[in-house]
């Protein structure tokens, strides 16, 4: 049964990263790789609050990862 959960775990932890790693790359690479210093006055409205709700994913998938691992961590991060 200790397998079963160390397997779910590790599924946890690898959407999560998958999660954030698509997310920067939508926010970051998507739609040619314009950065938004200069390129915002590029974007259309659209594409603006598309990497806008990426952005967001991304920090909740952020998040979840740090609350997920300080969660099932908690025992060792104790001091």
């Amino acid at each position: 049964m200790e397998k079963k959960w160390k397997i779910l775990h590790w599924i946890i932890i690898i959407n999560f990263v998958l999660q954030i790693l698509n997310g920067m790359y939508q926010v970051i690479l998507w739609g040619g790789g314009i950065t938004l210093l200069s390129g915002s006055t590029e974007l259309t409205f659209d594409e603006m609050v598309t990497r806008r709700l990426y952005a967001i994913e991304t920090w909740i998938a952020i998040v979840g990862l740090s609350i997920y691992l300080a969660i099932v961590y908690r025992d060792k991060l104790k001091a």
